[in-house]
């Protein structure tokens, strides 16, 4: 099983009982307002869990999907995922969802760190990107936080509950991340 730790908190991949903690949060209407998904029934968030671990058994693997792990507490405040994009190309993408109850104290952002130097450091990528609803400050503001660079704007690029949204795409490279990580002694 694969571990990130953080300084409070660890990522670990997902088993099958933490779907429960996964509705807790894949329920609730705030939480997947900017997204194709959820509200969550049940079934879903099992299904979510259950897909999770089947891409964890393919060879190549390419998604990595972790269950956020506060330290102090051992509970679960949410969910993180690497996703290799292109072999060729160098390139990964990184998420993350966090439950309401931990909002604003600093998960996303270690959590989203830790998913970045995962794959700089375990697939050698040259870029890691994520996209965001342009309405989700909060995202952008972790996204910066980490190093990322906002590249522009995909119009209409998702399809949700509302209409067409649009996304942000943020993006760090490679010697980017080097230089980010050289400045903070890590």
């Amino acid at each position: 099983m694969i571990i990130l730790a953080g300084s409070r908190i660890y990522l670990r991949e997902l088993k099958f009982t933490d779907w429960t903690d996964v509705h807790a949060y894949a329920s609730q209407e705030s939480v997947c307002r900017f997204q194709a998904w959820g509200p969550n029934e049940e079934e879903q968030s099992q299904l979510f869990v259950k897909q999770a671990m089947e891409d964890a058994e393919q060879l190549p693997r390419t998604r990595y999907v972790f269950a956020i792990m506060e330290r102090a507490t051992e509970k679960m405040v949410g969910s993180g995922e690497f996703n290799i994009r292109s072999v060729t190309d160098k390139s990964g993408e990184i998420g993350y969802i966090v439950n309401p109850e931990y909002w604003g104290q600093g998960f996303a952002t270690e959590s989203a760190k830790l998913l970045v130097d995962f794959g700089f450091k375990e697939f050698q990528m040259h870029r890691i990107y994520a996209t965001c609803d342009p309405r989700n400050v909060g995202s952008s503001k972790v996204l910066f936080k980490i190093g990322m660079t906002q590249e522009g704007r995909l119009r209409d690029a998702m399809l949700i509950k509302d209409g067409w949204r649009d996304s942000f795409v943020f993006s760090i490279l490679e010697h980017e991340w080097n230089a980010n990580s050289m400045a903070s002694g890590g």
